[in-house]
């Protein structure tokens, strides 16, 4: 899979290092960022939340859109 934005902007194919978590969308390490999140899962009725933060993927226009 090639880098989305890296074919709008008509460059050369760039190889995509991973799907967006929000759109889905291929994104290459120029396009990426990794975001970190809390995990939280069931335990009983209670939701624990993981020591260690979990990572997420996201394109630039997603992290933008995020942010605003």
């Amino acid at each position: 899979m090639h880098c989305y934005d890296c074919a709008q902007d008509r460059r050369q194919e760039t190889a995509g290092i991973g799907a967006c978590t929000r759109c889905g969308l291929f994104t290459c390490a120029d396009h990426a960022q990794i975001l970190r999140t809390t995990v939280q899962r069931p335990i009983g009725v209670i939701p624990m939340t993981s020591v260690r933060p979990a990572r997420r993927l996201v394109c630039g226009a997603c992290r933008t859109a995020e942010a605003s």
